[in-house]
């Protein structure tokens, strides 16, 4: 990318496109994760991610891998958008007063990460719960219309308040994607151009996908947590929900079902967020190349 600093608009604009056009082309992938870890926590039959994808099409169609995608999008126009938007603002910021290297980096992308998950805290669970409600019985099914009608009834069903529940996982995970995506890709950029990697194509991929798989294997824990709780519904007879927190929920289930079931689904995770880093970036530093060609044109 170009040197020379973006208009705040081209930031975050072309951050919240490149969010969009990666998370259309993995959301089937999200879609996967969260059934697979969901369905491993209901003691279902352990099936090979393969089997997985065989069993999920042939029951509720290739169609209802793309459930919840209104949500997916709209949480990309508040998540991806604030987050790597706020992520250059404030690397750019501390460059003012500091060299940028890792820690300045670092300390951009946590802030900016769980600034953008409390923003997005509310599409989120929208997300995770018509992500997964195919895979209901059909009398437990809340069959959401899309995330206005989902945003609307949570409202008038739960309060308001219901749309941050899990949001703590979601804002821990969000720092550390900020971490270990965001900033491992920015600083991966330096490196695999120093070991000769100079072109703008494989240097951004290179580099994606180096952060993809390292945020993959961090925040997985935390990706079960924040399914768990978002997707949880109280106890029938005490009212009573039983994960109550990102550590209460992390330990109970390492306890129960073995630390290893922490990282259930992980090939469709991985597939999620590294196709949607490599993607996401990619296409921001097309648009942002082509709106360079378009200020040079002038």
């Amino acid at each position: 990318m170009s040197q020379e600093p973006l208009p705040k608009w081209v930031t975050f604009s072309t951050a919240g496109l490149g969010g969009i056009g990666g998370w259309i082309v993995v959301h089937p992938f999200n879609t996967l994760a969260v059934r697979m870890n969901l369905a491993q926590s209901a003691g279902g039959r352990q099936l090979s991610f393969p089997q997985f994808v065989r069993e999920a099409v042939r029951k509720n169609g290739f169609g209802s891998l793309y459930n919840g995608l209104s949500a997916g999008i709209t949480r990309q126009i508040f998540y991806a958008t604030s987050r790597f938007g706020l992520f250059e603002v404030f690397r750019d910021k501390l460059a003012q007063y500091r060299e940028t290297d890792v820690w300045s980096r670092l300390l951009a992308a946590v802030t900016a990460g769980g600034s953008a998950a409390l923003i997005s805290a509310p599409v989120e669970l929208c997300l995770v719960r018509m992500s997964n409600d195919a895979t209901l019985p059909a009398a437990q099914r809340r069959n959401y219309s899309g995330v206005i009608n989902a945003a609307a009834r949570i409202t008038k069903e739960e309060g308001v308040a219901a749309f941050w529940r899990g949001s703590t996982p979601f804002i821990t995970r969000a720092m550390l994607v900020g971490a270990t995506q965001v900033a491992t890709f920015d600083s991966c950029k330096d490196i695999y151009r120093n070991l000769g990697i100079t072109g703008s194509l494989s240097n951004v991929t290179a580099s994606a996908f180096t952060a993809g798989l390292i945020y993959s294997v961090i925040t997985m824990p935390f990706e079960s947590a924040k399914n768990r709780m978002c997707f949880q519904k109280p106890d029938p007879a005490t009212g009573k929900l039983l994960y109550t927190g990102t550590i209460q929920t992390i330990s109970s289930v390492a306890k129960a079902e073995g630390a290893l079931s922490l990282w259930g689904g992980f090939l469709p995770y991985f597939g999620r967020c590294g196709g949607h880093t490599v993607a996401m970036f990619v296409f921001v530093e097309a648009l942002r190349k082509q709106y360079w060609l378009a200020q040079g044109a002038k």
